[in-house]
């Protein structure tokens, strides 16, 4: 009730005004509308929700697992070099697919026309290359050069002199052949002026046979191209000789003009089949220009010599493109084999084959799979009791290596025939280790460190410091460097040496964040209920700092596996180990012919940093959501 008087109201409050609205009711505190949870519940939230460091930890876990795995579960070669099996391609589908298939494309590669196959190294057969052919498209036309090669045709053979110096150039005979007036010798040269040599470049020349000191013309110097034909027994009997042992020589005149030339098709030396020496002198002869340079630059057994200058022009040559099955090649046999009897006898005890020397091949039964042989083509038998010496038998070559199956490589093989897939693995376990052992080291003992000098100050953090700008700038590598040539090439070398700077940086973060908290007023009002030391640093100081320290620590895995790397590629990585380092620094000379030694390794190496940055990133803005989105 408000009852009012003149300039002043006044407000008169009753107890019947008031109601008690829960007067019949306990009244207790609300239930809180979501559970309980603590810190790290909190952060396992937090960690979950950035979907970048989920994803990054699942590939992290996976890499770690397949570290685990591979080296343990495979049976493949990482131990045994095997020359063989170099080289061979990723390998995840059947030949032929066009893709992981385990087969090399090459374009532009010489073509063997006479065995009809790319003009590959002797390692592998003809037949084995042929076999193991997935396809090949050989060039229409020839190509043209001007270069010996064991592959080419035709062409032709030039000779040349230089103009300072007379008559310098000689092509030769280098065996002598023994010529006489009843034989019926003769020598046809076919000349040539071939495109792209100047007609004023053809220099002057002359032919003749050469014995001691005596020379005996066939064509003085002449600038005359037309083919020569000379009965040389007539030219002997005409010059009074019954007979003459001599060489042709081929001798080309300089003039002031430069360079001269001459260009030879082909020189034939025949006889009457009735002389004694018809197949003599036929060895001297040539009808091929490319086949005469290819047998003069590599035997010294050729039968012609040069004073001069001497090459080829014109030598045709054919490229082609062709997709190869590597493990075709390896793993198929094309060509019999030779097995001794002793071979064959251990098979037959073991219960792989039957066979009755008496009886010959078609006795040959196999008897079961891990027989290395199929079919037997032919038996070698020795002595007057024809015991059985050899047989001659084609078969699968992977039971040859071991395998009951031909095997496939998912990565390849590198040049030792080692499993790529296997050997990074096996390399990326033992450096992953490395860095591990190295980052714990580092974490812990930085942070200690750290922590007390960040938390005491004064003359503690100046000596402490001071001590760490004199090891910090030391450069890390003289470090490595000195331990190595001191303890070795080891393990333990490798974590000591790593581990001697390595804490620095997580001592320097540490020390920052303590002198950002340790003056707050949370930890004033601990310390004023009487904390000690040791509480205030690892209770109240210390969780606050772990958000910016612990992404930084987690990279320093990567840091140890890069760093064992960086060693690698200078003579300095671990040995006696399966390291990622060595294993890239040996791979990286075959980038350019075969990049899956490189690029395999690299992805995963790749992933694993992308995976940690992740990871760490994600532990920070779980750990301390402030610093979420900071570098």
């Amino acid at each position: 009730m408000a009852e009012t008087t003149e300039n002043k109201r006044e407000i008169i409050f009753r107890e019947d005004d008031f109601v008690l609205i829960q007067q019949n009711k306990r009244v207790t505190d609300k239930k809180l509308d979501t559970k309980p949870t603590t810190f790290f519940k909190d952060a396992l939230r937090r960690f979950r929700k950035n979907k970048a460091s989920v994803a990054g930890s699942i590939i992290l876990g996976i890499l770690i697992l397949l570290t685990i795995l591979v080296p343990m579960l495979s049976d493949k070669n990482i131990t045994r070099v095997s020359s063989t099996e170099s080289f061979l391609a990723p390998k995840l589908f059947e030949a032929g697919t066009g893709f992981w298939d385990g087969t090399r494309k090459a374009k532009r590669i010489v073509y063997d026309t006479e065995n009809q196959v790319p003009a590959l190294s002797g390692k592998y057969s003809i037949a084995s290359v042929k076999a193991a052919l997935v396809k090949i498209t050989v060039d229409s036309e020839p190509t043209l050069i001007d270069a010996a090669n064991p592959y080419g045709v035709g062409g032709v053979v030039v000779l040349a002199t230089d103009a300072a110096i007379e008559n310098k150039n000689a092509l030769m005979s280098s065996k002598a052949v023994t010529f006489d007036v009843n034989g019926n010798y003769r020598l046809d040269v076919v000349f040539s002026d071939e495109e792209g040599v100047s007609a004023s470049a053809l220099g002057e020349y002359a032919v003749y046979l050469k014995s001691g000191d005596e020379k005996l013309l066939l064509r003085d110097f002449s600038r005359d191209y037309s083919a020569l034909s000379v009965n040389i027994s007539e030219v002997l009997k005409n010059a009074g000789y019954d007979s003459l042992r001599g060489q042709i020589v081929f001798e080309v005149k300089s003039d002031t003009s430069g360079f001269q030339y001459v260009l030879l098709e082909s020189v034939v030396i025949s006889a009457d089949e009735t002389a004694a020496n018809a197949e003599e002198i036929a060895e001297v002869s040539f009808t091929d220009a490319t086949d005469f340079i290819n047998i003069s630059d590599i035997n010294s057994l050729s039968y012609w010599s040069c004073t001069g200058r001497k090459g080829i022009h014109n030598s045709q040559i054919y490229y082609c493109d062709y997709t190869l099955d590597t493990y075709a090649l390896v793993y198929d046999d094309a060509d019999p084999v030779t097995y001794s009897a002793s071979e064959l006898n251990t098979w037959i005890e073991a219960g792989y084959c039957t066979y009755d020397y008496k009886v010959g091949p078609e006795s040959f039964v196999k008897l079961t799979d891990d027989c290395p042989i199929d079919v037997v083509d032919s038996q070698q038998v020795m002595g007057i009791t024809k015991k059985l010496s050899s047989i001659t038998a084609r078969g699968y070559g992977y039971r040859k290596l071991g395998y009951d199956k031909a095997p496939k490589f998912l990565f390849g093989t590198d040049a030792s025939g080692f499993d790529l897939l296997k050997r990074a693995f096996a390399g990326l376990r033992t450096s992953l280790i490395l860095g591990v052992c190295t980052a714990a080291f580092c974490f812990c003992f930085g942070l200690i460190w750290g922590s007390v000098s960040g938390y005491f100050g004064g003359n503690v953090d100046i000596w402490m410091e001071r001590f760490c700008e004199i090891l910090g700038g030391v450069p890390w590598i003289v470090i490595m460097t000195l331990c190595i040539l001191h303890l070795g090439n080891n393990f333990f070398t490798f974590v000591l040496a790593l581990c001697l700077t390595g804490w620095i940086g997580t001592a320097s973060r540490t020390r920052t964040q303590f002198y950002r908290f340790k003056g707050r007023e949370y930890v004033l009002a601990s310390r004023t209920l009487g904390s000690s030391d040791l509480r205030l640093i690892f209770k109240h100081i210390l969780p606050n700092s772990m958000g910016t320290i612990i992404t930084s620590s987690v990279l320093m895995i990567t840091s140890g596996i890069y760093s064992e790397a960086t060693l690698a590629y200078l003579n300095l990585g671990l040995q006696g180990l399966h390291s990622f380092g060595v294993m890239m620094s040996n791979n990286q000379q075959y980038l350019g012919v075969y990049p899956n030694l490189v690029i395999f390794p690299a992805v995963i190496m790749a992933l694993m940093m992308i995976s940690f940055n992740l990871f760490g990133n994600g532990l920070r803005d779980a750990l301390n959501p402030a610093l979420k989105g900071s570098e």
